[in-house]
């Protein structure tokens, strides 16, 4: 019998966004304040349920979805982000005639997350993963009088079918040879793919897949555009929350399914991991628009992050799967801090026709204190500088590596993480450095909780990691146990 209390995180998410959308019709635009504490309130509880069950380990449904600690560490960050996201958005949504449809499509984004990370069976990946597209295709396009927004949700949704494309081909191909969509029965029937020429189309096209979901570098066209014309809002939830809804999925294709041909794919990540890294930190030096600099350092740590596919060692993994829980903290809170500065342009009434530009940050240090430290903390930490979760992450992964053999690769990624140093520090620079026009504001207060729950996390990985650690190589030895 299914013991439906280990989908009762789903269960929550997805009846909360039913009770948020049922509700909201019938509500007044000025009224509708309170879907944003139900969505919170329903996240709080999923995220209860997930902690309390973290251990636990289970098939269901004809062995299509698996439980496990790997499948609940990456639910774990799925609900920090949407719960993070849900608290800014009060004052995002505030007086938005379509606030309902906006927390609907957040929690629905989050239900298609979790299905994906408790996914055993390539079909049901798929759907999964296009049922958390499809919601975020939508969110970015939110502001629809906003030309950028829904040039954004355009370029998104184009990307995001080619992808969905690519992975299908590549799933076909899979099933071809090996006559089945099962994850653990893939592996079993690896010989098959191993020595057909059908797998080696098959591997190309799935990286091809995943890296337009991942962002690797030359798949990554669509993040910088999307991510500056999304609400700042949507963009935390991309950067933070979809792109590791596509590493989980990742991990159980290459490291699970498709471990027995790691020859064939552990070059191509390499490869595709010192050029992301490169690529995403030279080019976020030259940047003026914040957001779309924040874009382009996401688009460097999917290269780091993507080091664990290559090393592939326990302690690698721990550290990549770390790497997602503290860059979902950092990320989500550098663009909640984007989304407050944006705000706060708006109130001003600002002539400027990119609200997120670095001059609008200038003495943001006098005029919005808690954002400017909180933002400041996060930089450092997307650098990783200690004590943050980015420094803690970091040297995990990077120390895996050079303790593999492969300090060439270590080695760029320091020098990489150098260099994203420069354009962090302007940052604070313009924060801290550089005069400010107008008077102190009074920040907005789900700004502000949204921003002090991400610095905790930070802060917390950083000074205390051991718990954390724990809980990611519990959900690594998911993972090892083919190796």
């Amino acid at each position: 019998m299914v013991d439906l209390m280990l989908l009762a995180p789903e269960i929550i998410v997805a009846l909360t966004g039913l009770i948020v959308l049922t509700i909201g019709i019938f509500m007044g635009s000025s009224s509708k304040n309170v879907l944003g504490y139900i969505a919170t309130a329903g996240c709080l509880a999923a995220l209860a349920m997930v902690i309390g069950n973290f251990s636990a380990s289970a098939l269901m449904f004809s062995d299509t979805l698996s439980v496990d600690p790997l499948s609940q560490f990456f639910k774990l960050v799925f609900l920090v982000v949407a719960l993070i996201v849900s608290i800014a958005s009060i004052k995002y949504t505030e007086d938005n005639k379509d606030t309902e449809i906006f927390y609907t499509l957040v929690l629905f984004a989050t239900f298609g997350m979790m299905f994906v990370a408790s996914a055993n069976d390539l079909m049901v990946l798929f759907v999964a993963f296009e049922l958390a597209s499809i919601a975020t295709y939508a969110l970015a396009g939110f502001e629809k009088k906003n030309p950028r927004s829904v040039e954004a949700s355009m370029k998104y949704l184009l990307m995001g079918a080619l992808s969905a494309a690519l992975l299908l081909m590549g799933i076909s191909f899979v099933y071809g040879a090996t006559g089945t969509t099962s994850i653990p029965g893939i592996a079993q029937n690896m010989d098959v793919l191993a020595s057909n020429a059908i797998g080696l189309l098959a591997i190309v096209l799935l990286i091809a897949g995943f890296g337009f979901k991942i962002a690797l570098v030359p798949f990554h066209m669509w993040a910088p555009d999307t991510y500056q014309g999304s609400p700042s809002v949507v963009s935390a939830l991309l950067a933070a929350g979809s792109k590791k809804m596509a590493f989980v999925a990742a991990f159980k294709v290459f490291i699970v399914a498709l471990l027995a041909i790691q020859a064939d794919w552990r070059m191509a990540f390499a490869v595709l991991a010192v050029i992301t890294m490169t690529y995403g930190n030279v080019v976020a030096l030259s940047q003026r628009s914040v957001k779309r600099m924040l874009a382009y350092s996401s688009v460097a740590q999917a290269g780091y992050i993507s080091m664990a596919f290559v090393v592939l060692t326990p302690m690698a993994l721990t550290g990549g799967i770390l790497y997602t829980l503290a860059h979902g903290f950092m990320k989500a809170g550098a663009f909640i801090a984007t989304a407050a500065v944006v705000y706060m342009v708006i109130k001003e009434k600002r002539d400027t026709e990119i609200p997120d530009h670095l001059d609008n940050f200038k003495g943001l240090g006098k005029k919005m204190p808690i954002t400017a430290l909180c933002l400041t903390v996060f930089v450092l930490a997307l650098a990783g500088i200690p004590p943050t979760a980015g420094y803690m992450s970091k040297f995990i992964l990077f120390s895996s590596t050079i303790q593999a053999g492969m300090v060439w690769l270590a080695v760029i990624a320091i020098l990489n993480s150098a260099v994203s140093l420069y354009y962090y520090a302007r940052l604070v620079r313009y924060m801290y450095a550089m005069p400010h026009e107008g008077e102190k504001l009074a920040e907005p207060a789900p700004y502000v909780a949204a921003l002090l729950i991400s610095l905790v996390g930070v802060l917390a990985i950083g000074l205390w990691p051991e718990p954390f650690v724990k809980i990611a190589m519990q959900a690594a030895s998911v993972l090892v146990g083919g190796i």
